[in-house]
């Protein structure tokens, strides 16, 4: 009875993480950026993604003076496969 229960668990954590990190990042833009906020006069922690860039130097260019680095994303399909060209049968 306890290995069925153990690996329901197991299962139902695995999916629950794959979620919650598939939802940091937009994978619709090939550049984040990750801004680190400190704890500060304001209080607060923490840190977030900005997906919203298409080229490293714009995310660069935003990120100037704040604390944040650009990353690649590694959720966007970079490699994605091109539609197959189409041949036409030359008719003589």
């Amino acid at each position: 009875m306890r290995l069925p229960l153990l690996t329901i668990a197991a299962i139902a954590t695995l999916l629950g993480a794959a979620d919650a990190s598939a939802q940091t990042y937009d994978p619709h833009y090939p550049v984040c950026m990750h801004v680190y906020a400190g704890g500060g006069r304001s209080g607060g922690g923490g840190s977030w993604f900005d997906c919203s860039f298409t080229s490293l130097p714009q995310c660069r260019a935003t990120a100037s003076g704040l604390a944040a680095s650009c990353d690649l994303n590694p959720y966007y399909a970079f490699n994605e496969p091109r539609p197959p060209r189409r041949r036409h049968k030359n008719v003589n």
